[in-house]
């Protein structure tokens, strides 16, 4: 049996730039200030959460292979509980996208992937940061 964390692993794919957990402490860093040159999505969630557990990785799917048109930063509600409430998070899953500092979509609950494809695309459009082709 190979073990979880191989010291030896090459480093993560280029999701890890795409995707990160972050905090109350770094959210102006992670969300606010990313979200000035390209849209970000959050996604509040809390590791007793049933439908978290099939959005995440639905999520990070679309996201990675919107090829750096968007990025997606985790939030967990229960770590983190003052940012909940200040956004008012009433109920989770719920994923809020920004873009240029601002809230400007949002949808609670676990949605079919089509769902979250059309999501993306619609604030890859609203940004003008439609997919990007791969670094080469």
């Amino acid at each position: 049996m190979e073990p979880i964390l191989d010291p030896n692993a090459p480093p993560a794919a280029p999701a890890g730039d795409l995707i990160k957990e972050s905090s109350e402490a770094a959210f102006v860093q992670d969300v606010i200030e990313v979200s000035q040159e390209v849209p970000v999505i959050v996604d509040f969630w809390a590791p007793w959460c049933g439908p978290c557990k099939q959005l995440g990785p639905l999520l990070e799917k679309v996201v990675t292979e919107a090829n750096g048109a968007v990025k997606m930063v985790k939030i967990d509600i229960d770590q983190n509980q003052n940012l909940a409430q200040q956004l008012r998070i009433q109920s989770i899953p719920a994923v809020y996208a920004f873009y240029q500092g601002k809230p400007v979509d949002a949808f609670q609950g676990a949605l079919p992937e089509s769902q979250i494809r059309e999501f993306v695309t619609k604030l890859t459009q609203t940004a003008g940061t439609e997919e990007k082709s791969p670094a080469r």
